[in-house]
């Protein structure tokens, strides 16, 4: 090919071109031990100096006290929609939930699979989740076991820019699109967790972040390989981990660690969605699809028109062409969609927005 490939898929998604030379690189010889560290044994010294790193990294970036917990688990982000009732209802009391579409919706349910009462604080579905709304105004019930939300929606192209008051009941946050892609208090949360396959790294590793005091909370009839207290009791390693996983995530944690850590990240990420939505906005063929206060910095999502299907196709395929693949938008909802996480460059950005001009002069 002779043009670069950049890659707007929303996960798993771009990882940065020196982690992925450097795992490369080790592959088939991890530091000289004369085979990979995918061939290693999670008991191993040379493991455990990785996921003792990647805990290390992750702890700096994310500024995660102490008084946390950090774990590297399985199942994805969708084992902890019924992992996290699981082990922190309480019986009697209702669960808050901010539901701002699609990963809410399934944390939802597994809430009330396992019987749990919902007290719905805010629900988008007015606005059909193009908004997440003035989170200041939200009131909680103080005596709820705690409150839940999802950061970022891939599907709708939201974000929280703040982050709801909730005194004291412990805050749940599903941050698996936007991790580390801004500054965050890790202290005014109960619970963080995230799919690795944005942010962090490949499919397969979900990372909880918990407050120590609450897997307390776990009653005993909850499956062993399902409480919080089994994986921080055995540091992770109660069964076979993602060690691939694990290790790439050490690899991407190096590499944040080099570009600045969180805040230069940040500015960057900043910097290429402005761009972006300035190009959209400017555009007499695009537009957004959610208010401008709610846009996410990760998942921009975009229509032609009205919604013109047709053009929307010829878009994606003659952007894939171009070496711009991704940009179809999710299932459930169309259009299109550019998400630009951590890894992605600032010239990928600029690449599609010639594109997008070029598209649109093309077709008008």
């Amino acid at each position: 090919m002779d043009h670069p490939v950049y890659n707007f898929n929303a996960g798993p998604a771009v990882l940065p071109k020196p982690v992925m030379l450097k795992a490369q690189e080790e592959f088939v010889n991890y530091r000289g031990c004369g085979y990979g560290i995918i061939e290693e044994s999670h008991r191993a010294a040379n493991f455990d100096e990785v996921i003792q790193a990647a805990e290390a990294n992750l702890r700096k970036l994310m500024g995660i006290s102490d008084d946390y917990e950090v774990l590297f688990l399985q199942g994805g982000a969708s084992l902890q929609f019924a992992m996290i009732p699981m082990n922190l209802m309480i019986p009697g009391k209702k669960i808050a939930v901010c539901d701002t579409g699609e990963w809410s919706h399934k944390a939802m349910k597994e809430m009330k699979i396992l019987g749990a009462d919902v007290d719905l604080v805010f629900d988008g579905s007015a606005n059909k989740f193009s908004a997440i709304g003035d989170v200041k105004s939200w009131k909680f019930d103080q005596d709820a076991a705690y409150a839940y939300i999802c950061a970022n929606n891939t599907i709708y192209g939201t974000e929280y820019h703040e982050y709801p008051d909730t005194g004291n009941v412990p805050l749940v946050a599903d941050m698996s699109s936007d991790i580390m892609s801004h500054v965050i208090d890790v202290n005014r949360f109960g619970l963080i967790f995230a799919g690795a396959q944005k942010n962090m790294g490949p499919a397969g590793v979900a990372l909880v972040v918990i407050r120590k005091d609450l897997p307390a909370r776990c009653p005993e009839t909850v499956p062993t390989m399902l409480r919080y207290s089994t994986h921080i009791k055995s540091k992770s390693l109660f069964n076979t981990p993602s060690t691939f996983g694990i290790y790439m995530i050490r690899l991407v944690t190096d590499w944040m660690l080099e570009q600045g850590g969180v805040p230069a990240i940040q500015k960057k990420n900043e910097a290429k969605a402005a761009k972006l939505y300035a190009a959209i906005d400017n555009s007499p063929m695009f537009r957004g699809t959610c208010c401008k206060c709610s846009r996410s910095n990760m998942n921009v999502c975009f229509r032609i028109g009205e919604g013109n299907e047709e053009l929307e196709k010829k878009f994606v395929a003659e952007a894939k062409a171009a070496g711009l693949i991704g940009l179809k938008g999710h299932r459930a909802v169309g259009g299109l969609r550019a998400s630009i996480y951590n890894a992605m460059p600032e010239e990928g950005v600029d690449t599609l927005i010639a594109f997008m001009d070029d598209f649109a002069a093309k077709n008008a």
